[in-house]
């Protein structure tokens, strides 16, 4: 959005839940009987309990490289549970069951080192060696890419709203610096570290000790609400916004601008909208990332060609919805990341 105009994106949410998605069945064959190679390729079919089985087999060996790199304390720590993560996410990427353990500590490894380095924003560790993709995937590759995601929208609904949202923002938008986070959620930065510490610690303690569950299909919900956010963008081209406002937003709304402002009911919003597309302003959609009420857009800004200095380069939409429908929106302008910093 521009800070000369309002340019909000009405999202919806609905509230029927899909149906239960089918559990991923154990094994006859304990887990603790199985073997790396066993574990791995069960994994990477969708089988949590082999994936935290894996990673409770080779946690120690991970410690111990985490600590003889960071010392003891919260980075090697960290650094551990960012590595399950990534396990979590990237296991169809292991080439070589049978060195799944040094997979594993590899991703520990790099991830300590750049810690260290602190030359760049670091989510997790890079581990190129084991024939790991070359590039960063897009936060829809790891999601769309991973056998596992239904368990990953699930456990992210338990979290508490605050961490959910931090999370969120953090490890499913391009809002991935602390301080960027803070600004979107208004709170310290030193909360937004306390949060997330507390969202890898419940995620990483629920993944090593997961039991057969049915989980709400939260990922087909992701996918749907990233199809309405398409559709509606291209509704708001065809001249329908206010239409798509009326049927995805509630009258009382409240609408936050960048500044901190705050405007009630939707008027504002839309006088804004229709500016923005008078000046020739229009937007391209990045990332869509939702759990339970909170429900988080990104867009690239695209200025007109004749005032290329119009917009900002992108925006963040925090919505708060209440019954399917969003109640409160905060608007953001994500700055680019100082060079050198790490958190």
């Amino acid at each position: 959005m521009c800070r000369r105009s309002v340019r909000p994106l009405p999202s919806r949410a609905d509230g029927a839940r899909g149906p239960a998605a089918p559990s991923h069945g154990r094994s006859a064959v304990s887990t603790v009987e199985r073997s790396d190679p066993e574990l791995v390729r069960s994994a990477q079919a969708g089988d949590v309990s082999s994936l935290g089985a894996l990673l409770a087999r080779h946690e120690a060996g991970m410690k111990a490289v985490a600590y003889s790199l960071c010392g003891y304390g919260p980075d090697a720590e960290d650094a551990v549970q960012d590595a399950m993560l990534t396990a979590m996410r990237r296991i169809g990427d292991v080439r070589d069951p049978a060195a799944v353990g040094g997979w594993l500590r590899t991703i520990v490894r790099n991830g300590c080192r750049a810690r260290l380095r602190a030359t760049r924003p670091l989510l997790v560790g890079d581990p190129s060696t084991l024939a790991l993709p070359a590039t960063e995937p897009t936060p829809e590759d790891l999601l769309e890419g991973a056998a596992l995601r239904d368990w990953i929208w699930h456990a992210l609904g338990q979290l508490s709203e605050p961490v959910r949202l931090v999370t969120l923002l953090r490890y499913f938008t391009g809002v991935t610096a602390y301080e960027q986070i803070a600004a979107v959620c208004d709170i310290p930065v030193g909360t937004v570290r306390s949060r997330l510490s507390q969202a890898r610690a419940r995620l990483t303690s629920a993944l090593r000790t997961t039991a057969e569950l049915a989980y709400d299909d939260a990922a087909t919900i992701n996918d749907v609400r990233r199809r309405e956010a398409e559709e509606i963008v291209a509704a708001t081209y065809r001249g329908e916004f206010r239409r798509a406002v009326r049927e995805y937003w509630w009258p009382d709304s409240e609408f936050v601008i960048p500044d901190g402002r705050q405007f009630p009911g939707t008027d504002f919003m839309l006088r804004g909208m229709e500016k923005d597309l008078d000046d020739g302003v229009r937007q391209r959609l990045r990332h869509v990332a939702t759990s339970g009420n909170v429900l988080v857009w990104e867009a690239d800004l695209i200025s007109p060609p004749h005032n290329p200095g119009h917009c900002p380069p992108g925006v963040v939409w925090l919505h708060q919805l209440r019954q399917g429908r969003t109640q409160r929106l905060r608007i953001f302008h994500p700055a680019p990341a100082r060079a050198g910093r790490i958190d």
